[in-house]
């Protein structure tokens, strides 16, 4: 590439990735203010969960009858990154977005990273055929938007650019993605924090021990563990999607039996603790020993609530297990409790996403740089040992070996 070359390239990214960037961080930004409403709205009004099926249905309702494939979610993302398939849908946008919000404020179990992606790359997309790019600068826009999206909702922009390049596992890294990504990250995360004035949750390790080999060493039994149970996160949503696909025709009617099952499941159980976002769970993990099933509850319930149709995202529920799946391995395990919830916190995101460089990155921004060593090697045993599994059914798992499993 010569100088004018690389000088149009720069102005061209500049300004898109800016313009993705502003669009994916106000997007956020008000899908968190509308999430934080309605998950205090729901823990004002615990009755709502009884209304959990009807929300279902009307969900499903919109899905079915307006949604064509938005559907698909992140899965439709990387079907357009890998192969160029059709222009992602804008309704996508409002569909995601008040399908999580009536998902928390009726008391499902998900996460609201998926809504952001899905937001970001669905508005991203947009000016592909405003600005009549070419197929190669229509996969970095959407990149862009992923990267966006992703930054701005949990206040972490390199995790979110490296994120972006990194969830498509194609072994490589195309270098005309990389500055606009970042850019877009960075921007997205600015304009959200600082524009609209939206915090996220801090997390704190308490205790670093020494970088000694047996320290280190007691990490990888903790990955093994973490890596399981993204496999088992990943393969529960799946099996409960395609077992309401098989015996539920009418999709409407998925998430409205799925909101009958969540809703009796906390009914019986007598707490609110393992639906919603799970985030004062997710900051007691790193405080006090909590019971040692949390994690697995939190699996079920989030397979059941997104595996028959409810909207949302994985990735905060898989904090949820992951710190508190650590939480419990203290009891084993002779590390701080604190950094074993931070390591699960990273590890079963990496094994169900297969990311382990943004969730070393990630953890890096959230709990601080000294416990990188700690953080990244959680991060790559747990991807290692989750096997083929991932939360996206679309995601080419093939290159993620030299080797089969």
């Amino acid at each position: 590439m010569n100088r004018r070359d690389l000088l149009r390239y720069s102005v061209i990214w500049l300004a898109l990735a800016t313009l993705v960037g502003i669009l994916s961080g106000s997007a956020s930004a008000v899908f968190l203010l509308a999430l934080d409403l309605a998950t205090h709205v729901r823990e004002a009004n615990v009755w709502l969960i009884a209304l959990l099926p009807l929300a279902g249905f009307g969900i499903g309702y919109m899905y079915y009858q307006y949604g064509a494939n938005s559907d698909r979610g992140n899965n439709l993302l990387l079907d357009a990154l890998y192969h160029g398939e059709k222009p992602i849908p804008l309704r996508m946008t409002p569909l995601v977005l008040f399908g999580t919000i009536f998902t928390h404020l009726f008391g499902g179990s998900a996460g609201r990273e998926g809504t952001a992606v899905q937001m970001g790359g669905s508005l991203a997309d947009q000016l592909t055929t405003w600005f009549a790019l070419s197929k190669s600068s229509r996969r970095i826009i959407i990149i862009c938007g992923v990267s966006g999206g992703f930054a701005s909702v949990f206040g972490t922009p390199l995790a979110g650019a490296i994120f972006s390049l990194e969830w498509m596992l194609i072994r490589k890294f195309r270098w005309q993605s990389i500055f606009p990504a970042f850019l877009a990250a960075f921007i997205a995360d600015w304009v959200c924090e600082y524009g609209w004035g939206v915090g996220h949750t801090m997390y704190s390790i308490s205790e670093i021990p020494a970088h000694s080999f047996v320290n280190l060493l007691w990490v990888i039994p903790a990955g093994i563990a973490f890596g399981l149970s993204a496999r088992l996160f990943a393969e529960t949503g799946h099996v409960v999607s395609t077992v309401f696909k098989k015996v539920i025709s009418y999709p409407p009617f998925r998430p409205f039996v799925g909101g009958i099952l969540v809703a009796l499941v906390v009914y019986f159980s007598g707490t609110t603790t393992y639906i919603g976002l799970g985030v004062p769970r997710i900051v007691e993990a790193f405080e006090n020993p909590l019971p040692w099933y949390d994690w697995l509850v939190k699996t079920g319930l989030t397979g059941l609530t997104l595996g028959s149709g409810f909207k949302g995202g994985e990735v905060t529920p898989l904090f949820f297990t992951g710190a508190t799946l650590g939480n419990a391995l203290s009891a084993w395990i002779p590390l701080p409790l604190s950094l074993l919830a931070a390591l699960g916190f990273v590890g079963v995101f990496s094994g169900a996403t297969n990311t382990p460089m943004a969730c070393t990155v990630m953890g890096m921004e959230l709990f601080g740089i000294e416990a990188g060593i700690f953080l990244g090697l959680a991060s790559l045993v747990a991807y290692f040992f989750s096997g083929k599994g991932s939360i996206y059914a679309s995601q080419n798992i093939e290159a993620k070996y030299l080797w089969r499993l």
